[in-house]
């Protein structure tokens, strides 16, 4: 059974996009000059919004790989989509975005 690796091309380029903008993979080497770029978000991880206070999490970049993240960033991708600037928010409750990190 052959998987069709074109319909995921999209989502992973706007999933990228987004990461370099809301991570340290976005991060330019020069001095100085970063920007509108976190700060506070170490290497390897990115920012997320959850709940409807939309509270920050600072998760690792491994945790994409997770059958259950993934859902979540389709739902994600669904009912608020990709093209904004505030980054990846995520519609579910914090206790159980809690939960699914400490996995």
């Amino acid at each position: 059974m052959a998987l069709k690796k074109t319909s995921k091309l999209p989502q992973a380029a706007t999933l990228k996009q987004i990461l370099k903008r809301c991570s340290s993979l976005g991060r330019k080497q020069a001095m100085g000059d970063e920007e509108g770029l976190p700060v506070d978000v170490p290497k390897g991880h990115f920012a997320v919004y959850v709940g409807e206070n939309r509270s920050r999490f600072i998760v690792p970049i491994s945790l994409l790989s997770h059958p259950e993240f993934q859902i979540l960033l389709r739902a994600s991708e669904e009912e608020f989509g990709f093209s904004h600037e505030m980054g990846i928010i995520i519609p579910c409750e914090e206790v159980v975005f809690r939960s699914l990190t400490c996995l």
